[in-house]
C-alpha cells in the first residue's frame, strides 16, 4: 500500500477538488492526478468521479475516505503534538514569586526540562506579585495566601509555618520542637513591614490570642530581619520555606492557630492554556 497516494486520496475527498488538494499537500496538480490514477489501476477500483464542477465520491471512495480521514486525522493530532513541544524548545517566561525559596526549585526543574526556554524573575512582596500577575507583566505568579477571584487560576503548590527566628546565643536556641506563641508576649521583635505576608499572618495570630509582642524594628526585607535578629536587636518572624542556613540564627516553628501559610501558582485563567503557562503550571505537585 501507497501512503503517498492514499494522502493525495484523502486530501482530494476532503478538498472537493484537485486544485485545493494538490494546495493543501504543496505538490503540483498532476501530481496528485498520477498519485489517485495509479491507486485506482492497482486496486481495479473507482473511487473518484470527475464532473465539469467538482469531483465526486463514488460508494467505495466514500468509505475508503472514512479510513483515511480518522487515519490521517490520527497523524495531524501527532504533528501537533510533537509541534507543540518543539515549541518549547525556545521561548520566554514572566515569572513572578514573593520570595525566591519555592520558585527557584521550579525554575531549576523549568530549565532541566525545557533548556531553551528562557525566564525572567521578578521578585516582590505580596502585593506586587499579584498586581503584576494582574496586569499580565507575569506569565505566571508564585503567591502567598492570595483569595481566588474571577479570572484567575490557582493551584496549590504547598504549606508553610511561621518560626520565630532568634540569635544562636538565645538561650531558646537549643530547645527541639515548637514554641507557644503566648512566648512572644511583650518580648522585643524585629519584623518585616506590615504589608509582608508572614507579618500578617503572625500580626492575626497574634490578636486572635491576645498576644502583644513589642515590636521596636520594622524592614523591608526578609534579609534584614535576618541581620537584625543576627545582630541581637531583637525576635524575628520568618515562614519555614524561607529559613536560612546561617548559622547566627535558629528558626524554631511556634504552635498556634492561625500559623500556617498555604502557597499557590497562579495564572490568567484565559492564559492557562499557553503551552509554556501550561509547562509551568505542570511543575507544580498534582
Amino acid at each position: 500500500m501507497n501512503l503517498f497516494q492514499l494522502r493525495a486520496f484523502d486530501a482530494v475527498a476532503r478538498e472537493g477538488s484537485f486544485t485545493r488538494a494538490a494546495a493543501r499537500l504543496f505538490i503540483s496538480q498532476p501530481a496528485v492526478t498520477g498519485h489517485i490514477k495509479a491507486l485506482e489501476e492497482h486496486y481495479q477500483i473507482t473511487l473518484l468521479r470527475r464532473t465539469a464542477r467538482r469531483v465526486e465520491l463514488t460508494e467505495e471512495g466514500s468509505k475508503l475516505a472514512a479510513v483515511t480521514r480518522a487515519m490521517f486525522g490520527l497523524a495531524e493530532e501527532a504533528q501537533t503534538l510533537l509541534e507543540a513541544n518543539r515549541q518549547l524548545l525556545s521561548g520566554r517566561l514572566e515569572v513572578a514569586a514573593d520570595g525566591p525559596h519555592l520558585v527557584m526549585p521550579m525554575l531549576a526543574s523549568l530549565r532541566a526540562r525545557y533548556p531553551g526556554v528562557t525566564v525572567n524573575l521578578r521578585l516582590g512582596n505580596a502585593q506586587e506579585t499579584l498586581a503584576a500577575l494582574l496586569s499580565e507583566h507575569a506569565d505566571v505568579a508564585v503567591l502567598t495566601e492570595v483569595e481566588p477571584r474571577k479570572g484567575l487560576h490557582l493551584q496549590t503548590l504547598s504549606e508553610s509555618r511561621i518560626c520565630a527566628l532568634v540569635p544562636a546565643a538565645h538561650p531558646w536556641a537549643t530547645r527541639s520542637g515548637e514554641m507557644k506563641l503566648q512566648e512572644l508576649d511583650k518580648v522585643i521583635m524585629v519584623l518585616r513591614e506590615p504589608g509582608s505576608i508572614t507579618r500578617r499572618t503572625f500580626d492575626q495570630a497574634c490578636a486572635q490570642a491576645s498576644i502583644q509582642p513589642r515590636v521596636l524594628l520594622e524592614l523591608d526585607s526578609r534579609e534584614a530581619v535576618t541581620e537584625a535578629v543576627a545582630a541581637q536587636l531583637g525576635i524575628g518572624v520568618v515562614s519555614s520555606v524561607e529559613v536560612s542556613h546561617d548559622p547566627r540564627v535558629v528558626a524554631i516553628p511556634i504552635a498556634g492557630q492561625g500559623l500556617v501559610n498555604r502557597h499557590m501558582i497562579g495564572c490568567m485563567e484565559r492564559r492557562r492554556g499557553l503551552r509554556l503557562i501550561q509547562a509551568f503550571l505542570d511543575l507544580a505537585p498534582a
